[in-house]
């Protein structure tokens, strides 16, 4: 690796860690640029075991002798080594867990081939809160599924604050982007899936009556916490599960509500051998 000490955070080498804190900026900016980040040793460590490769990094001094081993296979790219203030200059906020990675964003995966490929898989359909997307990809890691689908406008996974809150988990579940409903159901559908929608409906089945028979196939649908899932969404599953609430309360959080369905799949598909 090649250790830049900075002298100037305004150089145009650095703009990949500029205006960290713009989520819509960042939003926008990323995915068009070809990059995402990589914040901590641990999830850098984790994007490069995924085969990601590195644009460059930054981080404060201190962190030299634990980020260095991780690159020894990318002697080429920069490492630009600044003090806590030059960071949080440069970045907006105060690097605490001491080193960032700007990565190139693998490419693309197919969803046939996402598919055709798993058996369990967790379709969202426009969250936007990355704080939601990345705990959802780490109960995801955690409980055995295969992979998630998410629709056009569902948020990025690949962004700074999804990939922190997963631990790293959506550098290794395998994710793709759908098109609309009119295609996206019936390509599920006809992949051989059963198609659950979780959401507040008088004809929903219970979650614990749903995992007693589970399909070879199955694709876990989770929607917005405000709105819930749209019309064409819900037109597009084959069946509309709950997850029972007590003490008046009507729902959980998108993110446990996917752990607790997840644990229960994964549970059932144990009990079944």
């Amino acid at each position: 690796m090649r250790i830049l000490r900075i002298e100037d955070v305004g150089v145009p080498e650095l703009a990949d860690y500029t205006q960290l804190t713009d989520v819509e900026l960042r939003r926008v900016r990323e995915p068009a640029e070809g990059l995402y980040l990589a914040e901590s040793p641990k999830v850098i460590e984790r994007a490069l075991r995924a085969g990601h490769r590195p644009r460059s990094v930054l981080l404060l001094e201190e962190w030299l002798p634990r980020v260095e081993p991780l690159l020894a296979g990318h002697p080429d790219v920069p490492v630009y080594v600044g003090d806590s203030a030059q960071l949080e200059r440069l970045t907006g906020f105060h690097l605490h867990r001491g080193a960032l990675a700007s990565m190139h964003r693998p490419e693309a995966r197919d969803p046939l081939e996402l598919l055709r490929a798993s058996k369990r898989i967790v379709v969202l359909e426009d969250l936007a809160d990355h704080t939601n997307v990345g705990a959802i990809f780490r109960s995801i890691a955690a409980l055995d599924a295969d992979g998630v689908l998410l629709t056009p406008a569902c948020a990025d996974p690949l962004y700074r604050r999804a990939v922190r809150v997963s631990m790293g988990a959506v550098l290794q579940v395998p994710w793709a982007r759908l098109p609309e409903w009119p295609l996206a159901g019936p390509m599920i559908r006809s992949a051989g899936y059963e198609l659950a929608a979780f959401a507040l409906r008088d004809d929903a089945e219970d979650l614990a009556d749903f995992v007693a028979d589970t399909p070879d196939r199955l694709a876990l649908l989770f929607g917005t916490e405000g709105q819930g899932l749209t019309r064409r969404a819900l037109a597009s599953a084959t069946r509309c599960v709950t997850i029972p609430m007590g003490n008046g309360v009507d729902s959980l959080n998108v993110a446990t509500a996917a752990a607790v369905a997840l644990w229960a799949v994964r549970t059932a598909d144990h009990a079944a051998g």
